[in-house]
């Protein structure tokens, strides 16, 4: 009986052996994969720290940074926009706040001025901030907004953000012509964020930045949104009548 009992202990010792080991790797290069070698501002990614905290520049929470997260979103600058770039924006299939579906690119961004947020309905931090500056800039450009230019916030949780929702949450602030809330397919959205630079891990770790421009000029650039309303305002009458190819821009955009 002893021997029948030791053979056994034996086999469990030989079969748990090759499990932990294992067991043991896949915990390590999970831990490899999270690991954390320091902390950013979202908005001035010169601000590191080897701590949590805040940006001594705008206050924000500090933001970890993980060697492999190759989405973390662009630096912008509270002060002033950032640097002119380039976008390649998809046409991808999104759905407005009525739920009529909509072609990203061909419906919302061609041949006009934008500005784009990102935003999700269960948000308690930037997004309500972000949503009443938008409002703010809608009023104070009338009705420019809807003919020249363009606000668009887009969900960055179109899984819980159907198109319902969204129109509750343009509600709250009163949205008019104009100003389109997105979502769509969670493929879908996850391609454009990508393309915009806003693409986030964890939807909570969302930049406040919004992109400005017009792609019939090749023209786009970021800035603050949680900036004032005025600041906003600026950086998109600048884009609209420096960079506008068309004899329109002369005209007064306030």
């Amino acid at each position: 009986m002893n021997r029948f009992i030791a053979t056994l202990m034996l086999s469990a010792a030989l079969i748990a052996g090759p499990v932990f080991r294992t067991s043991q790797a896949l915990a390590q290069k999970v831990d490899a994969k999270q690991k954390i070698s320091g902390y950013y501002c979202v908005m001035d990614r010169d601000v590191k720290s080897d701590k949590p905290g805040r940006c001594p520049k705008c206050g924000m929470d500090l933001r970890p940074i993980q060697d492999d997260d190759d989405s973390t979103p662009a630096s912008v600058s509270a002060e002033t926009p950032d640097t002119e770039f380039k976008l390649q924006i998809p046409d991808v299939t999104v759905f407005d706040q009525d739920g009529k579906q909509l072609r990203f690119f061909t419906d919302l961004v061609k041949d006009k001025t934008v500005a784009i947020n990102f935003i999700f309905t269960t948000c308690t931090t930037i997004c309500p901030p972000l949503a009443a500056t938008f409002r703010r800039v809608q009023q104070e450009m009338g009705e420019r907004v809807g003919s020249d230019v363009r606000l668009i916030s887009v969900s960055v949780d179109p899984v819980t953000d159907v198109p319902e929702r969204l129109k509750a949450f343009g509600a709250k602030f009163k949205a008019g012509p104009g100003w389109t809330f997105v979502t769509g397919s969670k493929f879908e959205i996850n391609v454009l964020l990508k393309a915009l630079g806003a693409s986030v891990v964890d939807k909570n770790d969302h930049s406040p930045m919004v992109l400005v421009g017009k792609e019939s000029a090749g023209y786009w650039t970021r800035t603050y949104g949680l900036a004032p309303a005025s600041v906003l305002v600026e950086v998109i009458t600048d884009v609209w009548r420096k960079r506008s190819a068309n004899a329109d821009a002369s005209k007064p955009l306030n």
